[in-house]
């Protein structure tokens, strides 16, 4: 079967950049197949940025058992598959002056990079229907983490009739479909986190209904001390902040707070990164640096690609699955 991408990456991507990139990829696909599982955590605006059309199918074809991502992931995965006409492209928008990005939200639009996501088609859509879940668990004294109030909406069927792109390509729904482990830290910074405050505050819903990132941590520690043994678990980092931040001190907190010293560290890191590690930024730090946190070992496969993820990603995505 030919695979147009991976054989145009192996063959012209030999220096730099590009040469860790393919480095990146041949360390992820031994991992995985000398039995080890995968983490992928998501930054920045990657759903927005459609990453789901080759995320969906790593996740279909098992090249990934957990992901963790922010917030706004989260919910912009979805926000994409039922209002994708409706969003607006802003190829000039390092143009914009003050007043054309007030025009842009006086007619609806949130401007992500070139990208703006129309406020009344996509976020109130997913409004209605997650309100009743959030309601419905409230009423009966329920709590569930973010993702699983997600889970639920999606398997429903109740967003089915706004679908606006093939399905296929939503990251959310394959890992609905497979119940994919999903951790979500920092879910509060979401404009869904944001409208399940506003129901807090008019007194509409409990705080506790929505389960948090304390609980994420607690639930990881399990699953992974579940899923490390043999050749263990790697971690891929597509960005910086919380979304990989937060999984990756799991194996520090167990090992320093908890005693337990037989917890292996990471066994894979890659991280796709912008970031400048002069500026004192720790999602900049070479991954040699995680070594002095107790999250990598001496002998940890380590990859860091300093690129622009929206085109690493799915390259690599797209070497993993021979396309």
């Amino acid at each position: 079967m030919a695979s147009p991408v991976r054989d145009f990456i192996t063959h012209h991507y030999r220096h730099f950049n590009s040469a860790a990139l393919i480095d990146a990829a041949k360390g992820y696909e031994t991992h995985l197949a000398e039995g080890g599982k995968m983490m992928i955590t998501l930054a920045g605006a990657m759903s927005t940025a459609e990453l789901g059309i080759s995320l969906a199918e790593m996740i279909r074809q098992d090249k990934v058992q957990i992901i963790s991502c922010t917030g706004a992931n989260l919910e912009e995965d979805l926000m994409n598959l039922v209002a994708h006409t409706h969003y607006k492209r802003v190829p000039n928008y390092r143009d914009l002056s003050p007043q054309e990005e007030w025009d842009l939200l006086e007619h609806g639009f949130n401007r992500v990079t070139d990208t703006c996501i129309p406020e009344e088609e996509a976020f109130r859509r997913l409004q209605k229907h997650i309100y009743e879940l959030w309601k419905d668990a409230d009423s009966k004294g329920e709590r569930y983490l973010p993702h699983e109030f997600m889970y639920k909406m999606i398997l429903s069927g109740v967003l089915k009739q706004y679908y606006e792109i093939d399905p296929k390509h939503s990251w959310m729904i394959a890992a609905a479909e497979k119940n994919l482990p999903i951790i979500c830290p920092g879910w509060e910074d979401s404009t869904m986190g944001n409208i399940f405050a506003s129901y807090c505050i008019k007194g509409e819903l409990k705080a506790t209904t929505v389960r948090g990132g304390i609980e994420y941590m607690v639930w990881l520690s399990d699953w992974y001390r579940n899923n490390s043994a043999g050749k263990g678990v790697g971690f891929f980092q597509i960005g910086g902040g919380i979304a990989g931040d937060f999984p990756i001190c799991v194996v520090p907190m167990m090992y320093q707070d908890l005693g337990w010293t037989d917890v292996p560290f990471w066994s894979y890191f890659c991280q796709i990164s912008d970031s400048t590690t002069s500026y004192g930024s720790y999602s900049g730090a070479v991954p040699n640096e995680k070594i002095t946190w107790g999250k990598l070992g001496i002998d940890t496969p380590k990859f860091i690609v300093e690129s622009d993820a929206t085109i690493v990603a799915p390259l690599i995505f797209a070497y993993l699955l021979k396309w």
